[in-house]
């Protein structure tokens, strides 16, 4: 029996394209302390030590080259106000709001069903 195996076109931001811009940000956004930091921005802007108290077992250098990419691809805007002490907050764009659902979803669903899956 012959397998007949259709030929896909990959749109230019087809994830599954490896030439796409795309798999950047599935990279970026599948990592767990970007997706972490994401979902405690969702209640507002956060000091560096703020955001890092709500992801215990992060280190400061984790957190903070989690923090630059997603600052680079434009879903975490980082502000300095100017005072002493430094006050930096950092807070989701509109395009991090809008990648914070699909990754809400994912949360709640992985809390709901991680006592069913099994570790290899």
């Amino acid at each position: 029996m012959t397998s007949v195996r259709e030929t896909r076109r990959h749109t230019p931001h087809d994830v599954y394209d490896v030439q796409s811009p795309s798999r950047a940000l599935l990279d970026l956004l599948a990592s767990k302390w970007s997706a972490l930091a994401i979902g405690a921005l969702e209640a507002g802007p956060l000091r560096f030590g703020e955001l890092r108290r709500r992801l215990p077992g992060v280190s400061p250098k984790v957190l903070t080259q989690a923090l630059r990419r997603l600052q680079e691809h434009g879903i975490v805007e980082r502000v300095v106000y100017p005072a002493v002490p430094l006050h930096v907050e950092y807070s989701l764009t509109d395009l991090g709001e809008s990648a914070a659902v699909p990754l809400a979803a994912l949360r709640g669903w992985v809390e709901r069903n991680a006592g069913r899956s099994s570790p290899a």
